[in-house]
């Protein structure tokens, strides 16, 4: 099973950028934003009033997510540029909190040169 994986905020609304098009297309529920929706896995980036989090809080959702991913090597995690986009974040900033990412998880290109 294919999973989209996208950053979200923790009110759920799933109103633009990856977030909608997970929404749209993956079964994101409205009201959810964090873990397993359908096929897709809402990462937070930020917070209820939809403002970025931290990277520190970033980085326990995204530990909980390669923990999950960890325990269901039956899936495959299409990653996106979680935080990269709205949530204003750079791909330096972002890309490291993956580098434990079990070998189900498809990072970006972009991501790959940073981690390695």
């Amino acid at each position: 099973m294919e999973i989209f994986v996208f950053g979200s905020n923790l009110a759920g609304i799933h109103g633009a950028g990856a977030a909608a098009y997970a929404r749209k297309h993956h079964g994101a529920i409205y009201g959810q934003g964090i873990g397993l929706q359908g096929n897709s896995y809402g990462i937070p980036t930020k917070d209820e009033y939809i403002r970025t989090l931290p990277i520190r809080e970033i980085t326990l959702y995204v530990d909980q997510f390669i923990e999950f991913a960890k325990t269901h090597p039956e899936m495959t995690f299409n990653v996106t540029r979680v935080g990269c986009g709205l949530a204003g974040y750079t791909d330096g900033h972002i890309a490291p909190l993956f580098k434990a990412a079990p070998s189900n998880c498809v990072l970006p290109a972009e991501w790959e040169q940073i981690i390695n």
